[in-house]
């Protein structure tokens, strides 16, 4: 089942980063219940090892194209960020650890395979993958566009995929480039 779990993930990240357009350096969040990805209940049922299948199959693809990870925790770390410092240099940070059931087990994986992982209260990036309801929405940037994917769950979790595009700003007749 990992494998599998594994391949939809990448396929998922994959289908997004092209979708998104993102370009090396761009930041993709992801929420992930492992609990939802095992079939078992937001919160209740985290599952380290389903955990690190979705994660390794996201950031493999999320490291071919130059892009960084930004793991969203749980609500009982108000949805904080863990992600390397090289993507944010100059950020504020917390000071909070991630665990599997306070923070999350694909945080927590995040947190241990980062080089030099850091907590934010927030980011704002530039693509997203909600796995099974975590709503990551408060950390993408400004409009956040729905994206199809060809698979809608990875595991037993249902997934929601985003990327987004300047806000428009002018009257009828403006021109918009395409994004």
């Amino acid at each position: 089942m990992n494998t599998e779990i594994y391949n939809q993930a990448r396929r998922a990240a994959d289908e997004l980063c092209v979708a998104a357009n993102l370009k090396p350096g761009d930041i993709f969040v992801v929420g992930c219940s492992s609990s939802e990805v095992v079939g078992g209940v937001i919160g209740q049922d985290s599952s380290l090892e389903a955990a690190e299948a979705v994660f390794n199959g996201i950031y493999d693809s999320l490291k071919s194209f130059g892009v960084f990870l930004a793991a969203q925790c749980c609500e009982h770390l108000n949805r904080a960020i863990i992600v390397e410092k090289e993507a944010v240099p100059n950020a504020e940070t917390v000071c909070v650890m991630p665990q599997p059931k306070a923070g999350g087990s694909f945080a927590t994986t995040a947190y241990l395979t980062f080089k030099n992982p850091v907590a934010l209260e927030e980011i704002k990036a530039d693509a997203g993958l909600d796995i099974g309801g975590t709503l990551i929405g408060m950390h993408l940037k400004r409009v956040a566009v729905p994206v199809r994917l060809s698979l809608d769950s990875i595991g037993k979790a249902r997934i929601t995929a985003a990327r987004t595009r300047p806000k428009y700003i002018g009257g009828e007749r403006a021109v918009y480039p395409e994004n």
